[in-house]
């Protein structure tokens, strides 16, 4: 039970508060007095302050009704008794200003009478004791005093206005000490009984802050046996609701990555079940390129073998021959160039520079490299964009892509043999699309054709010398970097496209 965080809470408030109800019963004690002192100070400076501004504005020793008015106000507003004496006094006569003769009767003149004397010669009014000096300025003194008389203790204010009246403001000081003592009295009482009902009721409370601590402690328990089916229901926003929403957090987060560790794991059961696959693939590889040169290798030894033995003797037949030997060891070369090409790029051994250039620019570039083919075939090229557009990519391996689109649409473009070059902005995004007109891709082959040695018409690919390895090649580039290209059916031919960041 001592270690509960509820007894803890309990123990700790209740000693503030009686640290803080006993500090404040000390300051009371300590500084009471003179604080008292000080603000009965400060209470006669002000009102001594408004009557010598009234004074001010009066050259009559008596005052008018309407400033004996504002007289009474300001004794009022600060608690004090004024009086207000004309400077010719002479023994034995007492003249006032304020208040007015008539309204004090004649044992107040006659005690006004000895105050006044013993402020101008000190000593002789026997009835003042222990008279003590508090603060002294040019215009007045206040003093501390006892009157014998009225057996009372008095705060008092003697001075001159600046009209050369004697002023005296008088503020009872009675039995100060013993108020300070019926305070601390009052506050030490109160203290007692408000640690006693401040101990119960942080008893009660602490309670209430300790189930939902208790309630996190079985949650964090039933978490860590991995059920993560428990929740805390947040029902609150300070430090234990977030306590609980972070609880929650972390359960979700937890069963989160166990699901994902588990599905990592049956990843790697499925990487290495697939490792034969792999095997099977690399063997199919070999199959096709074996393939792919089996033809061209066979043309080269057949038409080498007829010219070694002479089977036409002219010197067309010998020339074209040549030629065919010629030509398929050319697309063998350019063949075992893109494959070199292609394991580079899949293998991330080719680096990307990446540099700021005008794509518009570079499409005029390869499309005047290969106007002449455009002329041969009779296509027809709508390329309409003028304006420069600058994008960010390698423009060496842009460049490649751009040539194996433009090739691709050139070989099979048919119909109304048209090819369309569009540009599309979208945020900081630009689209080059390549459009031919022609046959349409089937819908099911779409995602094959990016595939290495793939091809969807293996007559007429090696009509025009395709090896399937072109659109692998985009493939690749695409990925390097980081960019999207597709292909679109569209009603009357085939759009391929690629996307390059204008923004840095």
């Amino acid at each position: 039970m001592k270690h509960s965080m509820r007894f803890k809470i309990t123990f700790i408030l209740t000693g503030l508060i009686i640290v803080t109800i006993f500090l404040t019963w000390l300051i009371n004690r300590t500084f009471l007095s003179n604080y008292y002192l000080y603000s009965k100070y400060e209470t006669l400076n002000k009102a001594y302050n408004d009557i010598n501004s009234l004074y001010k504005t009066t050259d009559d020793d008596i005052l008018s009704e309407e400033e004996v008015l504002k007289m009474d106000r300001i004794s009022a507003k600060y608690s004090v008794n004024t009086y207000v004496f004309i400077d010719y006094y002479v023994p034995g006569l007492l003249a006032f200003s304020y208040p007015a003769m008539e309204d004090i009767g004649e044992r107040q003149i006659s005690q006004m009478k000895l105050l006044l004397q013993d402020y101008i010669f000190p000593g002789s009014n026997p009835n003042v004791k222990d008279r003590t000096l508090l603060q002294k300025t040019d215009q007045y003194r206040v003093f501390i005093l006892y009157d014998q008389q009225r057996d009372s203790s008095y705060i008092d204010l003697f001075g001159t206005l600046e009209d050369d009246k004697y002023i005296i403001l008088r503020s009872n000081y009675e039995s100060i000490e013993e108020s300070v003592a019926i305070s601390n009295k009052f506050l030490a009482q109160i203290g007692i009984i408000a640690a006693v009902i401040g101990t119960f009721i942080m008893f009660v409370i602490s309670k209430k802050i300790s189930r939902p601590i208790l309630e996190l402690a079985g949650i964090a328990k039933q978490i860590s046996n991995l059920n993560f089916d428990v929740k805390y229901k947040v029902k609150s926003k300070d430090e234990i609701g977030v306590l609980g929403d972070s609880i929650n957090t972390l359960s979700y987060q937890l069963e989160r990555t166990i699901s994902e560790l588990k599905q990592a794991n049956n990843e790697l059961m499925s990487d290495i079940q697939k490792k034969a696959e792999v095997d099977t693939m690399r063997k199919e590889f070999l199959s096709n390129v074996s393939h792919e040169l089996k033809t061209p290798l066979a043309l080269i030894q057949g038409y080498a073998e007829g010219l070694k033995e002479n089977i036409n003797e002219d010197a067309e037949s010998r020339d074209f021959y040549c030629e065919v030997i010629i030509d398929e060891a050319n697309k063998m070369n350019n063949m075992v160039k893109k494959l070199l090409s292609l394991n580079e790029l899949e293998f991330g051994n080719n680096q990307v520079n990446f540099e700021r250039f005008d794509i518009v620019e570079l499409l005029r570039t390869v499309l005047e490299s290969v106007e002449i083919l455009f002329k041969q075939k009779e296509v027809i090229l709508h390329f309409d964009q003028v304006e420069p557009i600058f994008v960010w990519a390698d423009e060496f391996l842009v460049e490649q892509v751009v040539n194996n689109y433009i090739s691709n649409a050139l070989n099979h473009v048919t119909d109304a043999k048209i090819i369309e070059i569009k540009l599309i902005e979208h945020n900081d995004v630009v689209r080059i699309a390549v459009f031919n007109t022609g046959e349409r891709i089937p819908e099911e082959e779409l995602d094959k054709i990016w595939d290495k040695f793939y091809k969807i018409d293996k007559a007429r690919t090696r009509e025009y010398g395709g090896s399937g390895i072109g659109l692998s090649i985009v493939k690749a580039i695409m990925n390097s970097l980081n960019q999207e290209c597709g292909v679109i059916n569209r009603q009357v031919g085939v759009e391929f496209w690629f996307e390059l960041d204008t923004k840095s």
